[in-house]
């Protein structure tokens, strides 16, 4: 090998491993350079009433829902675009939250014999099955809105008993973090009352 070759590849090697170094370097920077999000739960409203309840025993499934809304993501809905805050998070995907809090709901409410998910060793006389067709920021009207169809089906016979559409609007302070997950949480509690109110008395 020429003289001249052999120290073309010793300053080559060192030259490599510093471009490598800043490139990785430049990935972790922006990586770093994402921001933070804060996590937001949702809670189960516990001033539902406890009269007219029924001794019926309910599973509630997870909610449905399109890919848009399944996710820890808040969204935010603008004309026909769709985007997240990116600053903020559920605190776990929401259709499964959603069933928490819905399942806490009756708890609180005492409407039912008893209530849990599929899983729980429930005798269910009563499955209750709902979609989420709206849950997020409308940036048109400044307002969180929720919207959710809900059936009730016999575990027995599968017929459906009963259904109905609820919904809530809020206003919402200003599209962030803080503001819309205080404004979805309101929403989300209105819809919440109002199904316990009508499923307790299955």
């Amino acid at each position: 090998m020429h003289p001249r070759s052999r120290c073309q590849g010793f300053f080559l090697r060192p030259m490599r491993a510093v471009v490598s170094c800043l490139l990785l370097g430049g990935l972790l920077a922006a990586c770093n350079s994402q921001p933070q999000r804060t996590t937001f739960d949702l809670t189960a409203p516990g001033d539902v009433g406890r009269a007219g309840g029924s001794r019926s025993q309910m599973v509630v499934n997870e909610p449905t829902t399109v890919q848009a809304i399944d996710s820890d993501r808040i969204l935010v809905s603008d004309g026909g675009a769709l985007s997240y805050l990116p600053d903020a998070q559920w605190a776990d995907r929401l259709p499964r939250l959603f069933q928490t809090r819905l399942i806490q709901t009756f708890e609180n409410a005492s409407r039912l014999g008893r209530v849990g998910r599929p899983g729980d060793r429930v005798v269910a006389d009563i499955a209750l099955n709902a979609d989420i067709r709206r849950f997020g920021i409308e940036a048109a009207t400044s307002q969180a809105v929720v919207e959710v169809t809900v059936r009730l089906v016999s575990d027995r016979t599968g017929r459906v008993g009963a259904a109905r559409a609820f919904s809530a609007r809020v206003p919402v302070a200003g599209i962030s973090g803080p503001a819309a997950a205080q404004a979805l949480d309101q929403a989300m509690s209105q819809v919440l009352r109002e199904i316990v109110r009508w499923g307790g008395r299955a």
